[in-house]
């Protein structure tokens, strides 16, 4: 069994909502901090070079985070 779920969707305000949109948010900056660190310090990256794939990975984590949540 699955527990209290109900099939219906979460409204705009509702704290289902906001427990996704946090958890969206958190995954998407772990990831940049994540990238940018690996790249700047592991991989000896320039400055824009790390903030550039940052950005890029967090992008990617937040749109997987987004997928993750609307199952």
């Amino acid at each position: 069994m699955k527990g209290d779920r109900t099939g219906q969707a979460a409204g705009p305000g509702s704290v289902r909502a906001m427990k996704n949109r946090r958890y969206i948010a958190l995954h998407a900056a772990l990831a940049a901090a994540f990238m940018f660190l690996l790249q700047r310090y592991a991989l000896s990256a320039s400055l824009e070079s790390s903030l550039i794939w940052a950005i890029a990975f967090g992008g990617c984590a937040a749109g997987l985070a987004y997928m993750q949540s609307q199952r």
